[in-house]
């Protein structure tokens, strides 16, 4: 199983473009996404245009999260301050490595060898799963999806839902050849109604609940002024691991910060409608240090830096800390919905994965992922927070190119430099044009080009190749309004 705990390792091999070219052509999974990315969008129009607000509850969550990245660093020491005061432990990871290192080190001291997780993207991102196993601890998934996914030694491919990638009939399958290996088996006769999955995996996971004395939780807010975190899910399993637990271990970015407890009348709107296409989340959880008789013993908060300091430093780039993980740009990408996730090699999927990914692991390793959009701007459309995906993913592929210069230049560049010397003499683009249209209409077969030559062949390869016609626009316009020949416009 290819894991993030290696960012080498899973982190862009292969690359999108040879990634992307494989689940194009798995009609079943092109299928599957289609249906359900149109789902979630239709059900967040019909959601969001109940609010007569919404845009301005868009600009509201739009400046709380540019004021946190303009004052982290003070945010981030009062809401140290507020956990202590409420009872809690803080623990600062500089890298996936360390936060790896102080959570097992966590579970260990507790003498538990096992431990249930609320879905998290923070842990997917440092490979904590695999960490844990190294260390000799097991850690059940109890989110439905992640559940999934672990069983099937999968990969996530979806924000919100892991596992879009998979029908109901592979995992009825998966659940009977699998879920006993790690505990309750699958119920005997199992059928693919979603209803009878959904009880098979509750079955298994109850155990697992009732047994657990360790909990790892992700965390969607923490209020800076209180202390105060947050998760939000659809099916209880996060109210189970943060109540039945005895410690308590959230992995949390550090741009996930609010300045305030009252900043969740925002965001506890805007996100539901946003992921889910629902006005509020079904469980909403929130704790603010350990209580006495109510809920874990002790609670820990491992703030996980890994990148997003960097990040910060870049004024364009910094944006996509401002994400709430609602996925609303991956349900409106068309890239997206025609390659799933995987595609990506990263936990963060999508238009937002395409500029996160590259800025908390360096360009370098994921230097296609920036140029795995469209430049629609659907996703900014879409955006809760207002990110403009669009402007960080043409700044990204600048930082790409630049990156990139050396002492010979590359073949695209040479190309860009005869373009421009081409595009700025209305002579030469006169001629380009005329010798374009004569070879065009010898390669043409019935109206369209079949296969352009040499390089260019990996252009006609998927897509159909009109044949250019037979006079350009400039020589038109002056035949037409001028009454000068074509071969006259074109000199």
């Amino acid at each position: 199983m290819n894991t993030p705990h290696d960012s080498v390792v899973w982190l862009g091999v292969p690359a999108f473009p040879e990634a992307a070219r494989s689940a194009l052509a798995d009609t079943r999974l092109r299928a599957n996404l289609r249906k359900a990315t149109g789902t979630i969008r239709e059900k967040r129009l019909a959601a969001t245009g109940e609010l007569d607000d919404w845009e301005e509850l868009r600009a509201a969550g739009a400046a709380i999260k540019r004021r946190v990245l303009r004052h982290l660093d003070r945010y981030l020491e009062q809401l140290e301050e507020s956990v202590l005061r409420a009872g809690g432990t803080v623990h600062w990871a500089a890298d996936a490595a360390e936060a790896n290192r102080i959570v097992t080190g966590l579970v260990t001291a507790t003498g538990e060898r096992e431990v249930v997780k609320v879905k998290s993207m923070a842990t997917q991102e440092i490979g904590l799963n695999e960490a844990l196993a190294a260390a000799g601890i097991s850690a059940c998934e109890t989110d439905l999806a992640e559940l999934i996914v672990q069983l099937a030694g999968d990969r996530p491919s979806h924000i919100l839902v892991p596992a879009i990638h998979r029908g109901r009939a592979e995992i009825r399958e998966l659940f009977r050849r699998r879920m006993g290996d790690r505990g309750r088996p699958a119920p005997h006769g199992l059928s693919d109604d979603p209803a009878d999955l959904a009880e098979a995996a509750r079955l298994h996971l109850r155990d697992k609940f009732l047994r657990a004395k360790v909990a790892v939780s992700g965390a969607n807010f923490a209020c800076a002024d209180t202390g105060t975190i947050g998760v939000v899910e659809s099916e209880g399993n996060g109210r189970m691991c943060l109540t039945l637990p005895d410690t308590l271990i959230t992995v949390m970015g550090i741009e996930k910060v609010l300045p305030s407890f009252a900043d969740l009348e925002v965001f506890l709107q805007l996100l539901p409608r946003s992921s889910t296409g629902e006005r509020m989340n079904p469980y909403t959880s929130m704790w603010t240090g350990p209580v006495a008789g109510d809920g874990p013993r002790s609670f820990h908060l491992v703030l996980l830096d890994n990148g997003r300091t960097a990040t910060l430093s870049d004024p364009v780039g910094r944006q996509a800390l401002a994400c709430i993980r609602c996925s609303a740009c991956l349900n409106v990408c068309p890239v997206y919905e025609r390659t799933g996730g995987h595609a990506y090699g990263s936990v963060y999927p999508g238009p937002i994965g395409a500029v996160l990914t590259p800025q908390l692991m360096g360009v370098g390793q994921a230097s296609s992922l920036p140029f795995a959009s469209t430049l629609c701007g659907a996703c900014y459309d879409a955006c809760p927070v207002k990110i403009d995906i669009p402007e960080v993913l043409v700044h990204l592929r600048a930082a790409e190119v630049d990156a990139g210069r050396g002492v010979l230049p590359k073949p695209e560049a040479l190309a860009m430099k005869a373009a421009a010397g081409l595009l700025g003499s209305p002579r030469r683009l006169a001629a380009a044009q005329r010798a374009v249209a004569m070879t065009g209409r010898v390669l043409a077969r019935r109206g369209s080009i079949g296969r352009l030559p040499g390089p260019l062949a990996r252009w006609s390869a998927t897509r159909d190749t009109p044949a250019p016609p037979p006079e350009s626009f400039r020589a038109w316009w002056r035949r037409t309004h001028t009454g000068t020949s074509a071969a006259e416009a074109d000199r």
